[in-house]
């Protein structure tokens, strides 16, 4: 399975990086070492000092597709969780400055967990659902799918021109504004509307 990534996709979050709002999706991925298993924590690293959540709604593929039209795109999907796009933003930034690419900031082992799945039956339409982070509780991120610059069925047409998705890939859609650094003996919880999908511990 892959774990593909949206980035700048919210154009307050763009605006918070200072980072320009793009015509294209941005897209980068993820290996599957960067799931966490359930019940488990997320380790902080080594080679960071500034790891920063970034909360996002997260699509999984039902079935495998190519050159997918937009219109036909909500036939790929059919659940819906949490993920946290965690980033050595100290990382990211040398290697912007280089112009180099993201993956060891972005991509390094549990990096991506990902909360529990829900159908959309239960939840909703895709283009309507809020989200938010807690972080010991307090109120750090929120978001809501009707402010992403590129739709769900967007991001998988165009996804797909380029990379064939298979039933099981995940798609993390991009964060809102008010992303921030963690630290050891944090506790992140997120919850789409009131429903919580995610509960992360930071060792």
């Amino acid at each position: 399975m892959k774990i593909i990534c949206v980035g700048r996709n919210y154009a307050a979050h763009a605006k918070e990086l200072n980072n320009a709002v793009e015509e294209e999706p941005v897209i980068f991925m993820k290996p599957e070492t960067a799931l966490i298993p359930s019940k488990f924590p997320f380790f902080y690293p080594e080679f960071s000092t500034d790891i920063h959540y970034e909360t996002e709604l997260v699509i999984k593929i039902n079935r495998i597709g190519k050159n997918i039209s937009e219109k036909f795109a909500h036939r790929y999907y059919d659940e819906v969780s949490l993920g946290i796009d965690f980033t050595a933003r100290d990382l990211q930034s040398k290697l912007k400055a280089k112009g180099l690419p993201w993956e060891r900031a972005k991509a390094f082992d549990g990096s991506a967990p990902v909360g529990e799945f829900v159908s959309l039956k239960e939840v909703g339409n895709v283009g309507d659902l809020h989200f938010t982070l807690l972080v010991n509780d307090e109120v750090r991120q929120q978001g809501h799918s009707a402010n992403m610059i590129f739709s769900v069925d967007k991001i998988i047409a165009f996804v797909s021109t380029f990379v064939t998705l298979k039933k099981g890939d995940l798609i993390f859609t991009g964060t809102p504004e008010g992303v921030g650094p963690v630290k050891p003996g944090d506790k992140l919880t997120a919850l789409l509307g009131d429903k919580q999908l995610l509960s992360l511990d930071i060792k």
